[in-house]
């Protein structure tokens, strides 16, 4: 549910969770009892801990500030391939 932001003359601004489009214009302010109009502010999107936007973030970062990369050619497999099977007759399968 979205956090609707209200503003009362007398007191500070406060914030009510309420369903989407049933936030109305004036309520009470929970202080003095005053009439609190709501407040258009931007929504509070990036403020998640969200997996989510750390990818989008380090994508966004990489465009201007790429990695470094440390192996001389990238895409290149050094050493021998890890076995992943032990049944024998899986060798005589052809590769790739």
């Amino acid at each position: 549910m979205p956090i609707y932001e209200f503003l009362c003359a007398d007191c500070l601004s406060f914030e009510l969770i309420l369903p989407m489009g049933t936030a109305p214009d004036v309520v009470a302010c929970p202080t003095c009892r005053g009439d609190a109009r709501r407040r258009i502010t931007a929504p509070h999107i990036s403020r998640t801990a969200s997996s989510a936007f750390a990818l989008i973030d380090a994508a966004n970062r990489s465009a201007h500030e790429p990695a470094v990369v440390d192996s001389k050619k990238p895409g290149v497999r050094t050493g021998q391939t890890p076995r992943y099977t032990s049944n024998p007759l899986h060798q005589k399968l052809p590769r790739p």
